[in-house]
């Protein structure tokens, strides 16, 4: 898929969604058997309008562009763990994020099965997604073992 389609799908597709978003809370209550989407209607809502604005900005391009081409030019070898720290989650305004702690969040439809279809399944897969949302744990890792010669 060429960029400029990629570009193209993914404003059609946050098109669709802010066209959706009166009916988008009761959709992912069902989606993902979460009743306080529904019960909590009008924050759901909010946190929504935020995680659309921030998905508007590069992710939903991104997921077109880089995940589903699956461009083998686009991976680099990334080492590290997660820490919680929600700075993946578009920068903490993703509307699944749950607060777990001081400064600590996990991802309120981890074990959905529908979750491996977005960007959340597939971070990192390169640098500038470390750099993009300041990933303090995850680093690019050279794919050839680096041997230091120290001179004589």
């Amino acid at each position: 898929m060429k960029k400029h389609h990629a570009e193209k799908l993914a404003l059609a597709l946050v098109f669709i969604f802010k066209c959706l978003l009166p009916v988008l809370p009761a959709v992912a209550g069902l989606l993902f058997w979460k009743k306080q989407y529904l019960l909590n209607y009008r924050r759901t809502l909010d946190k929504m309008k935020i995680h659309l604005n921030a998905i508007s900005n590069g992710p939903v391009q991104h997921y077109f562009e880089d995940i589903l081409r699956f461009n083998p030019e686009v991976c680099e070898p990334v080492q590290g763990h997660c820490s919680q720290c929600g700075n993946c989650c578009l920068n903490r305004q993703c509307v699944f994020l749950e607060q777990s702690g001081t400064d600590t969040y996990i991802c309120g439809i981890y074990s959905s099965p529908l979750r491996r279809f977005s960007n959340c399944s597939s971070f990192p897969i390169n640098g500038h997604d470390i750099e993009r949302y300041q990933c303090p744990t995850y680093r690019v890792v050279s794919p050839y073992p680096v041997m230091h010669l120290q001179q004589i």
